[in-house]
């Protein structure tokens, strides 16, 4: 018996043209940095034109690029925030992975994508909006290390992660949120709000519009960002007030129920100044001393300020895995195992498989793989259900000559032939098809029915 893992190469693909693809591909455009792209040209784009400009878009290798980077914006992993992944891309077929995940207006996401490759390689980065359909938000690729938005909306957004052809490499993608505006309660966080938007106010008649943070009399009530004073004055339900026009992003912060205001009408403030001291005047004096903070924006009126203002979820959790096995042939090693659509067992099941089920390992995030399967589904499989594929685990002889071929299709192309009489040593099986150690062309597939 040979080193089952000698030669292993992945069967689906063949690598063809690769010298004269790199040499056009290297040779149009410019770098782009890493950052938001306002042009009419995106990285992406422009990258898409060079393929077009020099024909490439034409050839098979091209045209999956391009298939496989509008294929992800329609399948792709629900994840949560914050979130981390070490994920390989080879040389031999085009691939672009996508992650869906949710962010609430507000929010400040941070996405971080670092490329570790011997070549030089650009990996595109592109943030979309889901809106029933993706629209780009933002286009970048890897000069640079991070790019930073602003959610507009509570909705779905979807990164695309793809490299350019004919390199191989891996790369670290992080995902992390934090507040956009400054805490408006000097010395205190999200912890001290005691009553948040949307709590019934007046025995149900109206609506809590903004967030009571709960502080000692006479605590600093300071700017959340820089901007100008709007108004000073006085209400009967928020007593002093004070308004303060937020210039970047066109909204005005309320802050009610001071004991007193140190600020005045046209003045400009900076995040950390104090605009009055926390109190009880207006509504609240039969409550402990608290500010009321709102945001409103014209033409919706109150919106809730607490995504603005919620403490970052934290750093993503560290990658515990091994990472020198990403792009190798794995099995279940479990009677049974599933296939989560994040890095978390209380997440959705994609799909069950059964032990002996080979998958190809693309990633790892914390104490998961992410794995792609023959069928081409991708998911997160705990690494205490898997193992590598290096042994036999059953030794069949041919009962005719049979066809040995790249993909688990009868289909698919024949890569060589096993003769009547012959023993084949299986490493896995997907369905009705055994995997393989070819004679010269590392893995393959041959039906079981031999």
């Amino acid at each position: 018996m040979t080193n089952y893992l000698h030669r292993r190469k992945n069967p689906y693909f063949t690598f063809s043209l690769c010298t004269i693809f790199l040499l056009f591909l290297t040779s149009c455009g410019k770098t782009t940095p890493f950052r938001e792209v306002f042009k009419k040209a995106t990285p992406y784009e422009q990258y898409q034109k060079a393929l077009e400009d020099t024909k490439l878009d034409q050839t098979a290798l091209g045209k999956d690029w391009l298939l496989a980077g509008q294929r992800v914006l329609h399948d792709s992993l629900l994840i949560s925030v914050p979130f981390q992944e070490t994920a390989y891309f080879g040389a031999d077929k085009p691939t672009a992975y996508s992650f869906r995940f949710n962010a609430h207006r507000g929010e400040r996401i941070t996405i971080q994508v670092g490329v570790q490759s011997l070549q030089k390689v650009k990996v595109f980065v592109d943030v979309f909006k889901w809106e029933g359909v993706p629209k780009l938000l933002i286009s970048a690729d890897t000069n640079a290390t991070s790019v930073t938005f602003e959610a507009e909306h509570d909705q779905m957004h979807l990164v695309r992660i793809q490299p350019e052809l004919l390199r191989s490499g891996r790369y670290t993608l992080s995902i992390t949120n934090s507040p956009s505006l400054g805490f408006p309660v000097q010395g205190k966080t999200d912890k001290h709000i005691g009553s948040f938007w949307g709590a019934d106010r007046d025995g149900g008649a109206r609506r809590h519009e903004g967030v009571d943070i709960f502080a000692a009399r006479g605590t600093p009530a300071i700017a959340s960002t820089k901007g100008v004073i709007r108004g000073v004055n006085t209400n009967n339900l928020g007593g002093k007030v004070v308004w303060l026009w937020d210039q970047e992003r066109n909204q005005t912060l309320y802050y009610a129920h001071l004991d007193s205001q140190l600020v005045q009408t046209g003045q400009l403030v900076k995040p950390g100044d104090t605009l009055g001291l926390v109190g009880t005047t207006g509504n609240a004096r039969f409550t402990a001393p608290h500010l009321h903070f709102g945001i409103y924006r014209w033409p919706s009126g109150a919106i809730d300020p607490y995504p603005f203002i919620k403490a970052s979820s934290g750093m993503p959790a560290d990658i515990k895995v091994p990472l020198d096995n990403l792009g190798m042939w794995y099995r279940v090693s479990a009677k049974k195992a599933s296939i989560y659509h994040i890095p978390d067992k209380k997440s959705p099941i994609l799909q069950s498989i059964e032990r002996h089920t080979p998958f190809v390992v693309i990633g790892g995030s914390s104490l998961w793989y992410h794995i792609i399967l023959p069928s081409g589904v991708n998911g997160y499989i705990a690494a205490k259900d898997i193992e590598k594929v290096r042994m036999p685990v059953d030794q069949v002889k041919v009962k005719q000559m049979t066809a040995v071929t790249d993909q688990p299709d009868s289909g698919a192309a024949v890569m060589e032939t096993r003769a009547k009489g012959e023993s084949v040593y299986a490493l896995a099986k997907f369905g009705s098809y055994w995997l393989i150690e070819t004679t010269r062309h590392g893995l393959g597939w041959v039906q079981t029915a031999l």
